[in-house]
């Protein structure tokens, strides 16, 4: 495995493995590696020649200063995972090294970063759009794998590859949830969970769960309102939203028939550790 913290020396690396005609598949994060992040990086591997996988803790898409001090830094054994799973390159730079001056770039998604997270989280988006036009135009993969965890985010990339960098022709490709074994969704955050707050954050997964199972029988208001009211009931979770919206748009639906394709998105609070999640619906 190649560690590389230079732009210059991984454009150099890629441009060489394309010309022997290597499919190139990248998985950006932010680090703080869990099995969620390896699935992507196994799947990665079984389509491409090469597996390039980056690690860098975006300072623009943090709109909370505290969130970003505090976000997992656990660098040796992020390496040490990628190398045990047959990673091929890791790109690890430095904030200078991405962001050599201010970028002041202000990306238009037309409505799709104004809901849910973006509603809670201004100029998220922007920030993560940002680092991934970098990292794309730095690493210019066939294919970049992101897991639907955070699905309005991997419904924000495609348009961002689709309007912005349509001569990458890079193949953005969604990857299913990886969750422990009582249901909650791995997320890097979920070390933060005091042992009582980890224990109740299942009832997350659960109650999103049983809104699946409960479609037909309630309508669509009735039905957020059962998720919201379950989940503000313990004392230890704080729903921040719940919605169920079109899959495409990601435009809130009030009845059945609005879309052919539907996702239930929840962002809850848990203490002072903020997670979401999502079904298809």
């Amino acid at each position: 495995m190649e560690i590389i913290k230079t732009i210059e020396i991984v454009k150099q690396r890629i441009t060489n493995l394309k010309s022997k005609g290597f499919k190139i598949g990248f998985v950006p994060t932010m680090g703080a590696l869990h099995q969620g992040h390896i699935s992507l990086v196994q799947r990665c591997k079984t389509e491409n020649n090469i597996t390039v996988c980056s690690i860098f803790i975006n300072p623009t898409q943090f709109n909370n200063k505290e969130d970003l001090a505090n976000y997992p830094k656990t660098l040796d054994a992020d390496l040490k995972l990628l190398e045990h799973n047959f990673c091929d390159i890791v790109f690890v730079p430095d904030e200078k090294e991405m962001y050599p001056e201010i970028d002041s770039r202000v990306f238009d998604f037309e409505g799709l970063d104004t809901v849910m997270e973006g509603k809670y989280r201004e100029g998220h988006f922007n920030g993560v759009a940002q680092i991934v036009s970098k990292l794309f135009e730095i690493v210019q993969p066939n294919k970049a794998y992101f897991g639907k965890k955070d699905f309005q985010q991997y419904i924000i990339i495609k348009k961002l590859s689709e309007k912005y960098l349509p001569h990458l022709k890079i193949e953005i490709i969604p990857c299913k949830i990886i969750r422990e074994s009582d249901g909650l969704a791995m997320s890097s955050r979920n070390v933060r969970l005091s042992q009582e707050q980890r224990y109740y954050s299942a009832l997350i997964s659960e109650t999103l769960f049983k809104a699946q199972d409960n479609i037909g029988n309630k309508s669509v208001k009735d039905l957020k309102e059962l998720v919201i009211n379950t989940i503000n009931e313990n004392i230890h979770l704080k729903t921040e939203y719940f919605d169920i919206v079109d899959s495409n748009t990601l435009k809130s639906i009030t009845s059945w028939e609005d879309a052919n394709e539907k996702r239930a998105c929840i962002a809850v609070n848990v203490g002072d550790v903020r997670l979401i999640d999502n079904v298809k619906m």
